[in-house]
């Protein structure tokens, strides 16, 4: 009767239904005794971590259209146009053209593999990564093969490119993960799609230029779309981390194309061969999950740049899913967005420095951007995190959820208080 999109299995597995029997059984001892407090080391929602944005401002200058109804496939002009000067505040120089409002970056994937890919087309993604990407290809008949993320040794660079003082923690060498671009070329013949994550979740893996121009090369002798999801874009640690948009654009000298009636596109006219796709939305960018705002700004070249936009674009009117409120609620607020994100990036410093200082780099490697880190304890991942929660009351992911390939990762959120984060960090230790 149901549809083999879905797993055939619906249940949770044994291991997340004992977690959550172990989880409910802590908090009851945490409720009705003096045992240790219970620290969710999973957070992922600023709100739920102290650190909501301002809303009621952004409300008032908003309502005035929250009753609007002007549907445009893809999304009112000026709400892209708020897109726009986002990334123009961060040196980039897309134009109202290039942006396509969804109602989240989960749709934005959902848009794309319509767009793209039939079914039992191919999606490269990352391996450790985050689970939610097969679901998804799942549910439009797709399906996912890996490449790789792998762990290696680097000298530590000089300090002036870190923004963090390393002058607590010294170390000659440092781990890193990198993109395994050799991983790459066992992808399948019916590959669409490379997904790339930029500040990756879970690693804290930023894509280099050169791990950039090997992903665009590869896209290009293959025929495929190049996607990036760069919800954690804003949160860097380290002056070493461009966004990858910046490997294809001058900031400097936009190169205008017309695409008709005035419709002018920022289009490098030797610019790479294939699509691009960058993903972002006001989940990260302002920590507002709940609005349901997301968007996604692209690059073709010329010859494809309006045969594809007119297919998103067919796509989008047949759902026109954004909102009018999301959509006044984000002009609103993206202009605040710098500062919010300060905030936050903030917390995500002072917490990774207490990681970092807690666990030998050999252990914890480096984060170069997002809002999580990973650790390496040396035990079976599900023995790990479940003697963690029953005997520390501290709630953290497990490596394998993530398809880690070894045993004894865990998977912390930088985002908690920082004294309970130190709290739970000290526990851990133990």
């Amino acid at each position: 009767m149901l549809s083999s999109r879905l797993p055939k299995d619906l249940s949770p597995s044994p291991f997340f239904a004992e977690l959550e029997c172990a989880k409910a059984d802590v908090l009851t001892a945490c409720a009705n005794s003096d045992a240790l407090p219970f620290i969710d080391m999973t957070v992922s929602s600023p709100v739920k971590a102290g650190l909501p944005v301002e809303m009621d401002v952004a409300i008032d200058e908003g309502r005035k259209d929250f009753g609007n109804w002007n549907p445009d496939a893809a999304g009112w002009k000026s709400a892209r146009e708020a897109v726009v000067e986002y990334y123009r505040e961060r040196g980039g120089n897309f134009t109202a053209g290039q942006i396509i409002l969804t109602a989240s970056t989960s749709e934005a994937y959902s848009v794309l593999f319509k767009t793209f890919c039939d079914p039992g087309d191919v999606i490269l993604t990352p391996m450790p990564g985050y689970p939610l990407l097969d679901t998804l290809a799942q549910l439009e008949h797709l399906e996912c093969a890996p490449y790789f993320l792998k762990l290696v040794r680097q000298p530590v660079k000089a300090k002036k490119n870190v923004i963090l003082s390393e002058a607590k923690n010294p170390v000659k060498s440092t781990f890193r993960f990198v993109l395994d671009s050799d991983s790459l070329l066992a992808a399948p013949e019916h590959a669409k799609i490379l997904l790339l994550v930029s500040p990756h979740n879970p690693t804290g893996h930023c894509i280099s230029r050169e791990e950039w121009n090997a992903a665009v090369s590869f896209c290009e002798e293959n025929n495929m779309i190049l996607v990036v999801d760069e919800v954690f874009g804003d949160y860097a640690f380290s002056d070493k981390v461009s966004r990858t948009w910046q490997y294809v654009f001058d900031s400097n000298h936009p190169n205008l194309w017309d695409a008709g009636g005035g419709d002018f596109i920022n289009l490098p006219e030797n610019g790479p061969k294939c699509p691009i796709f960058w993903l972002n939305g006001l989940s990260k960018a302002v920590g507002s999950p709940q609005l349901k705002l997301g968007w996604m700004a692209f690059y073709a070249p010329r010859e494809n740049f309006e045969e594809i936009r007119a297919a998103l674009e067919f796509v989008e009117d047949a759902y026109l899913s954004v909102s009018a409120p999301a959509q006044a609620l984000g002009i609103s607020l993206l202009p605040k967005a710098s500062a919010y994100e300060s905030r936050v990036r903030e917390r995500l410093l002072t917490n990774w420095q207490m990681l970092r200082e807690a666990f030998p780099s050999k252990y914890c490697p480096e984060v170069l951007g997002g809002w999580y880190a990973v650790v390496r304890l040396g035990e079976d991942d599900e023995e790990l995190t479940l003697r963690l929660l029953r005997e520390k009351h501290v709630l953290v992911q497990p490596g394998f959820f993530f398809d880690f390939d070894e045993d004894g990762w865990v998977v912390i959120s930088l985002l908690q208080d920082p004294a309970v984060f130190k709290e739970a960090i000290s526990r851990i230790k133990l």
